[in-house]
């Protein structure tokens, strides 16, 4: 505002100081399908709105450059302007921000030409600027980096065995130990696609962190938030209580365990049992789907083929089978003997 904006009356030293803004860059361009971006927008504890409008008490001002919600791109900055963030970010303009990465980063060096993958233009060269040119220019400025998706996170799909690009995660590519200027490790929120608000449970915390109204965020051995990945699929799981009882689902569409049709929910870090997928509702083996370990650095060749699993677990399976029948029989003579109404 200035002097001869102010309202009648008004002191010059009565100016607001303009409330500092935590940016937030949100790169997809990585190779990746925008999966991690699509589940966001189903968020609602918080949601993606209340982060962004600021609907949370003690939570700082954000901006929010995010391809599927940044409305500042279009025809009156150029096609590009939207990239223009990314520029000043690089430039030193913009402080604090945090960088978040959606895609698996290849690796440039395995080729003679070309690139694999890229996002925006140099303004200087008219030439794309690769990913993994960005997270050189931009993660030693960044406040915190977040890595999106299990592509991000450990290299995903595009990793798999045989695939060209050399596909990474972001923790691959800057070091297993790598730390922003401000001390964050990197912070990672596997799926594929993430778990909605896993993302912006995650999101909430760097940016209260960033605002200094919250302790450093406590991170696995994987990187991943500790408060959110430290069960596994099976410890949460409603149909836990049959593998117990040596009771499997022997088809789809039952709803016992489902450990023998390829669930790898024993030894997979992952809440949606627990927690759903929208609202509570839903979440792969919630609704009869095996677990498939999307949330784990090995995904998906350490869990190939997914519908062939052996029975899990570290007991022999005859003492298994045998402690399950027992423990069957003894809940249903127990069961009898509680359910009549007493005389």
């Amino acid at each position: 505002m200035t002097r001869a904006e102010q309202p009648p009356g008004t002191p010059a030293q009565a100016q607001v100081e303009p409330e500092p803004v935590v940016h937030v860059l949100w790169m997809n361009g990585g190779l990746g399908c925008d999966g991690d971006s699509v589940a966001l927008t189903a968020a609602t504890q918080p949601s993606i709105e209340e982060i962004v409008l600021g609907g949370l008490p003690g939570l700082p001002r954000v901006a929010m450059h995010w391809p599927l919600l940044d409305f500042e791109c279009g025809p009156s900055g150029g096609a590009d302007s939207f990239i223009e963030w990314w520029h000043r970010a690089d430039r030193g303009e913009l402080e604090p921000f945090v960088l978040v990465v959606e895609g698996s980063v290849p690796d440039e060096r395995n080729k003679e030409t070309g690139f694999w993958c890229g996002f925006g233009t140099d303004p200087a060269t008219g030439q794309p600027i690769t990913t993994t040119e960005w997270l050189d220019r931009l993660a030693p400025k960044a406040t915190a980096v977040l890595a999106v998706g299990t592509c991000a996170g450990y290299g995903g799909i595009h990793a798999m065995a045989g695939n060209p690009t050399g596909a990474m995660g972001v923790p691959d590519y800057l070091g297993w130990d790598w730390k922003s200027k401000d001390g964050i490790p990197i912070v990672v929120v596997p799926g594929c696609p993430v778990q909605p608000d896993n993302l912006s449970e995650t999101i909430l915390h760097l940016l209260y962190q960033v605002a200094g109204n919250a302790p450093m965020i406590g991170l696995d051995e994987a990187l991943r938030p500790r408060w959110l990945f430290e069960t596994t699929v099976h410890e949460g799981c409603d149909r836990a209580g049959y593998y117990e009882q040596d009771d499997f689902a022997q088809r789809p569409g039952s709803p016992k365990c489902l450990v023998k049709l390829g669930c790898w929910g024993q030894v997979v870090r992952c809440n949606v049992p627990k927690r759903g997928w929208i609202n509570g509702i839903g979440g792969c083996p919630n609704v009869g789907g095996i677990c498939i370990a999307c949330t784990m650095p090995g995904f998906p060749d350490k869990f190939m083929p997914f519908m062939e699993h052996p029975l899990g677990g570290t007991t022999p399976a005859p003492a298994r089978t045998l402690t399950g029948t027992a423990i069957r029989v003894l809940r249903d003579v127990r069961t009898k003997a509680v359910n009549p109404v007493p005389r």
